[in-house]
């Protein structure tokens, strides 16, 4: 299937490493130009060196989700470097650097990284033909998960504005989706390190998906990737879940 995305210009936060990575990869090979920022410099850098190697545009630099105005600028920087924004996905958060459990580091990075990378952007993302909008959620958001914390109160209110925000952004051709990962394994994800340090966690929680495995970043990122993509055009408001059956509750 041609996924429509040759030449189509992507704005991706968080993506030296895990799903942000594996999904800038197949954005890439499907032949769209990426751009994409992370905390790790060298992670960065070889992350760039990959990507180049599908021929297209490759925009990819250190930088860290901290003050609003210098991160809409970043955006800003990226847009015009590409040429544009067709898609937007915003897949940093707090999960990424072990503070789920801070509620003010989620509320910066979760929410507020989606609230404002979408106001920097929509002037770009209006201009689009085929303009999307993926925010990365979770299974946390629609299931007791572990304990009471930040990570999984603030990823369910992202959903809600996901939801209202492609009502909103609609008219103006602009859809807005999220994806829902389950538990991912990966290396230098949270899972593996529960794998080392907690392992009896890591076997009950293999346990409960029906297909008795963790599911890998490219498992995410084929969903994200078509999600996002004209051929997936008439899709908007959806919480689209990738877990492996590890959720059980009833979806209407």
């Amino acid at each position: 299937m041609d996924l429509g995305l040759k030449g189509r210009k992507v704005i991706l936060t968080g993506g030296s490493r895990g799903i942000g990575r594996a999904a800038l990869e197949l954005f890439a090979a499907e032949g769209a130009d990426v751009a994409f920022f992370s905390r790790n410099p060298e992670q960065v850098a070889e992350a760039v060196s990959s990507l180049q190697r599908h021929g297209g545009k490759v925009f990819g630099e250190a930088f860290e989700l901290a003050d609003p105005d210098a991160y809409r600028s970043w955006l800003v920087r990226a847009a015009e470097a590409l040429g544009g924004a067709d898609i937007f996905v915003h897949n940093v958060s707090s999960s990424g650097s072990g503070a789920g459990g801070d509620w003010n580091a989620t509320l910066n990075l979760d929410i507020l990284g989606a609230v404002h990378g979408v106001e920097a952007l929509t002037p770009f993302l209006e201009k689009s033909d085929h303009a999307s909008v993926i925010f990365l959620t979770s299974t946390a958001a629609l299931e007791t998960f572990l304990s009471a914390n930040a990570f999984n109160a603030l990823k369910a209110a992202l959903i809600t504005y996901a939801k209202q925000l492609s009502q909103a952004l609609g008219p103006k051709g602009i859809r807005v989706n999220c994806v829902a990962p389950g538990p991912i394994l990966f290396p230098g994800g949270n899972w593996e390190k529960i794998k080392a340090g907690r392992p009896e966690l890591f076997e009950q929680t293999a346990a409960k998906m029906v297909h008795g495995r963790f599911g890998s970043a490219e498992e995410v990122a084929k969903s994200i990737v078509f999600l996002a993509s004209p051929a997936s055009s008439h899709t908007t408001g959806v919480n689209l879940v990738v877990d492996g059956g590890y959720t059980k509750r009833v979806q209407f």
